[in-house]
């Protein structure tokens, strides 16, 4: 489904907006919530907004080169207050931690390490050899292919556009998808669908928050299983990334994910972010909760990933 300029547009802004912290002193900001049609408020949400608190209280001449996170409550489609601890300001490093809180619960907890622009070693892995974005399908119109075989709590939600569009490489059936091995690869493009603001903090928190779209499935591909069905429930427990190398949001990023185990109703997912020229721009590491559902037991609302 093509989106038009001005809609495209809108979607972004609002994508751009929702990263956008109101301060409440101390430290302390505010945050609203989007309801992406998931019974919780989306993981990458929270992820982004975390890492823009974080921002907030370091210059900008010190950019964020990790985080890390624990999901520790589900989180409701309401404001969320983030505080910011200013853990260390050192030479070279700057440590932040994060909380977010939701009705005096903590459901969120993140630490995040800064460092200033300094000379070294570089190397890299290579960007796999893959299709490129143009004429793949997007999930959205995946989606919306499916009709009536589309779930009823997905269809409100996940059939309409979104700031961030995803083209998966190798489509799978959303309903019925084949096992593949444990160790293939499964790779998507995704960007935003309109220019962005030239401030690398906005391209960092929305690459946050895209992250978390698509890792937990990694660990289900093996097995044949999808969040559509209700066959799983899932819950993301904590994730980490690493930024690499300057990108743009607004261009085509590669994700390519794995999951190397998946055991104790735990799934460890890994993936790396390459921009068009083939850079390695950032990596993610998520281990997630997947419970599969008993016979007979009530289908809870599947959970974007």
């Amino acid at each position: 489904m093509t989106t038009d300029p001005a809609t495209a547009s809108r979607l972004v802004d609002e994508l751009v907006a929702l990263m956008q912290l109101e301060p409440l002193g101390g430290d302390r900001f505010l945050a609203q919530s989007e309801d992406i049609g998931t019974p919780a408020v989306f993981g990458g949400q929270v992820l982004g907004q975390s890492l823009m608190a974080a921002s907030l209280t370091v210059g900008t001449e010190r950019p964020v080169h990790s985080m890390h996170a624990y999901f520790l409550l589900p989180g409701e489609h309401a404001p969320i207050e983030y505080s910011v601890d200013r853990v260390r300001d050192g030479r070279s490093f700057t440590t932040r931690h994060v909380v977010a809180r939701q009705q005096e619960r903590i459901i969120f907890e993140m630490s995040a390490s800064f460092q200033t622009m300094d000379e070294g070693v570089d190397h890299q892995f290579g960007m796999p050899d893959v299709a490129g974005p143009d004429g793949l399908i997007s999930e959205l119109d995946q989606r919306i292919a499916l009709g009536d075989r589309l779930p009823e709590p997905w269809r409100s939600k996940a059939i309409q556009s979104h700031g961030i569009e995803y083209r998966r490489v190798d489509p799978e059936d959303l309903m019925a998808p084949l096992p593949r091995p444990a160790a293939a690869q499964s790779a998507l493009w995704m960007r935003a669908v309109a220019p962005l603001p030239d401030d690398p903090m906005v391209h960092r928190a929305l690459l946050a928050y895209a992250s978390d779209h698509g890792l937990l499935r990694a660990a289900m591909l093996p097995h044949g299983l999808s969040f559509m069905t209700g066959q799983v429930r899932p819950a993301s427990l904590d994730h980490a990334m690493w930024f690499h190398r300057d990108f743009r949001m607004d261009d085509w990023l590669l994700y390519v994910l794995d999951s190397p185990s998946a055991s104790g109703a735990r799934g460890l997912c890994r993936g790396s972010l390459y921009a068009r020229d083939g850079r390695l721009v950032a990596s993610a590491a998520q281990e997630g909760m997947l419970r599969i559902r008993k016979p007979g037991a009530p289908r809870s609302p599947a959970v974007a990933s």
